[in-house]
């Protein structure tokens, strides 16, 4: 029996990167699931890759939006019946600048994207967890929640968010069945990192090829992350061999986070 098997999941941000590359795990491992997006025409190809019929459907869907993170835990229950793996892959920054030039703007998108999209997400999950007493919920969180970075402190500050939520979460619900866990991820040059990276970058006085190349030296191995070192995680977190690991913020940086 696959270990996944009779397992259902919702994955927001779930279309590319590394929320589809934890979707493939799970597929693999034997679950259905719902996984979301902000761009509907990523979803066919999103589905082609998982391959595995009627257990995936797609639901549009923005992180920054209370409304359409709830609504992503309700058509999981709707259309499987049950909800019991959560991952929230939603996450981000924009107008990146030092502090002294941060609009308020930035620094509320850095909040939804990053924190309030995890406590929508998991207050409404949860919901169905605690009756069921069982639940796998897991933050794609990032070495950044660990230290900072100048001219990012909209992400730093939203994932170093999104790490107290998991303490705070695993502490209220561990006698439940239910795990919480941060995968503090290193710099991967995904779709996102594309989109918001050269700005970022800008921001620094630096090119975006020069920003992959300093997260990489930063590391201990001196490469960036792969989507596929968060999904083999993410897997053993979603596993029975993950059941006693929670309020975990755990490292996947090749080395980065002092701790």
């Amino acid at each position: 029996m696959a270990e996944l098997e009779g397992r259902v999941a919702a994955i927001c941000g779930g279309t590319s990167g590394v929320g589809l590359a934890i979707a493939k795990a799970f597929a693999n491992d034997g679950a259905s699931m719902v996984i979301s997006g902000r761009r509907a025409e990523k979803a066919p190809a999103a589905l082609a890759e998982l391959n595995i019929g009627d257990r995936a459907h797609f639901l549009q869907g923005d992180g920054t939006s209370q409304d359409d993170c709830e609504a992503l835990i309700a058509e999981t229950v709707s259309r499987y019946g049950r909800i019991d793996l959560l991952v929230n892959c939603a996450g981000g920054s924009k107008d990146n600048a030092p502090v002294v030039d941060l609009t308020d703007e930035a620094m509320e998108f850095g909040l939804k994207v990053n924190y309030w999209s995890s406590f929508w997400l998991t207050r409404a999950a949860l919901k169905h967890m605690i009756p069921q007493n069982f639940g796998r919920i897991m933050y794609i969180s990032s070495v950044e929640g660990k230290v900072g970075k100048p001219g990012l402190s909209q992400y730093v500050v939203g994932k170093h968010a999104v790490n107290a939520l998991t303490k705070c979460v695993a502490k209220e619900v561990g006698a439940l069945g239910i795990t919480v866990n941060a995968l503090c991820a290193g710099a991967m040059d995904t779709p996102m990192m594309q989109e918001a990276g050269p700005a970022a970058a800008e921001s620094m006085g630096i090119t975006y090829e020069e920003l992959l190349g300093w997260f990489a030296q930063e590391s201990a191995t001196k490469r960036l992350v792969t989507v596929e070192d968060c999904a083999l995680v993410a897997s053993l977190l979603a596993s029975e061999a993950g059941a006693g690991i929670t309020g975990s913020m755990v490292s996947i940086d090749g080395g980065t986070a002092p701790y």
